[in-house]
């Protein structure tokens, strides 16, 4: 293995590892049960599909190339997170019951969305992967296995955190407790959305 792939493999690791709304999404729903966590995981793993089909084929240069644009799509994925963040301050313990009994379909649809909704991931995409395509090397195919290394990388991880929340959810899902979480998560997603939405506010 090149040690290009080596460092690009780590610093992957990191960049999909940073705490995020991703990673608060999949603790919300790893919370409810097992299977909402792994569903919202294979979610997020959908939404980087769409970014790294944006990065292969250029269109997210467009973003990067077009300020509007980019802020339109900041406010909307802010806003779908700050909507997420309202509604788990609201979750009452009743409505967390009642989620188990949900398809996977809603969990999924979040991971989705959040991800894909997400401008910032497809600026990260293209700066980081041209820096790891060799010179003369051909960028197709390169940028392709680059991007399969992020979507196992993210895969892989998102899986790991809710199989732990849901290992430790006996003892997250205590009352006292799961309201404490509830309410750092939700305060946690309402952050990330107004964080998402701080930045084309200002810039108008």
């Amino acid at each position: 293995m090149d040690a290009q792939l080596i460092a690009f493999t780590g610093v992957s690791a990191g960049l999909v590892a940073m705490p995020g709304a991703d990673f608060t999404v999949v603790v919300r729903n790893a919370l409810v049960s097992r299977r909402a966590g792994i569903a919202c995981a294979l979610g997020i793993g959908a939404g980087l599909l769409v970014h790294v089909a944006l990065a292969v084929l250029g269109v997210a240069a467009v973003l990067a190339a077009v300020p509007a644009l980019f802020r339109a799509l900041q406010m909307v994925g802010g806003l779908y997170v700050l909507y997420l963040g309202v509604q788990t301050l609201r979750q009452r313990r009743s409505e967390v019951a009642d989620t188990r009994e949900d398809s996977t379909g809603r969990p999924l649809r979040q991971g989705f969305v959040t991800n894909a909704l997400n401008p910032k991931a497809s600026l990260t995409f293209l700066s980081v992967l041209p820096q790891f395509v060799p010179a003369g090397a051909p960028a197709l195919p390169r940028t392709l296995l680059l991007a399969l290394i992020v979507l196992a990388i993210a895969l892989v991880w998102f899986q790991v955190v809710a199989l732990l929340v849901d290992r430790l959810g006996r003892w997250l899902r205590r009352p006292r407790v799961a309201r404490a979480v509830t309410t750092v998560t939700g305060v946690a997603l309402t952050a990330f959305g107004v964080g998402l939405l701080a930045g084309p506010l200002t810039a108008l």
